[in-house]
């Protein structure tokens, strides 16, 4: 059963599948670097957030320490990513990006965003305004969510 929103009364449901699709479609047309799904995000995470502890990624990223020990281990192997001591904590060590990672992370980006640009273009000028506002408004809300749930 399809539940409606709240402000609308239109179906949520609708949004999400269309948001799914759209998801599918962009991460499908960023190809550089040949990069599995967790790769591509651990990727931008160390990419955008900077060097991290292995546990931290594996948390943020919603996986075991195990089988994020073992991402990592390909990710360095394919000269993506490097560890380094913990310069805090010298028992410690943290995961960074490699210049070729981060060459890597910015090529997938421009193909997903020319993926996105040429969608857009398929659209009405009404429906790309509506994309241009919507996005990034839902894009704000989510950082402000995230916010508030790393100060709780």
């Amino acid at each position: 059963m399809d539940k409606p929103d709240t402000e609308t009364g239109e179906p949520v449901e609708g949004l999400t599948i269309a948001l799914e699709h759209m998801l599918r479609h962009i991460r499908k047309s960023a190809t550089a670097g040949g990069l599995s799904a967790a790769s591509s995000l651990v990727l931008s995470r160390l990419t955008r957030e900077g060097a991290c502890r292995l546990t931290e990624l594996a948390r943020a990223e919603g996986v075991s320490q195990p089988n994020m020990t073992q991402l990592v281990t390909r990710m360095e192997k394919a000269g993506l990513v490097r560890r380094t001591a913990d310069a805090r904590d010298g028992r410690g060590v943290l995961v960074e990006v490699t210049d070729t990672g981060i060459e890597v992370f910015h090529r997938r980006r421009a193909e997903r965003a020319h993926a996105l640009d040429l969608l857009i273009h398929e659209l009405t000028e009404q429906e790309q305004q509506a994309v241009r506002i919507a996005l990034p408004a839902l894009s704000r809300a989510i950082e402000a969510r995230t916010a508030r749930e790393t100060r709780s």
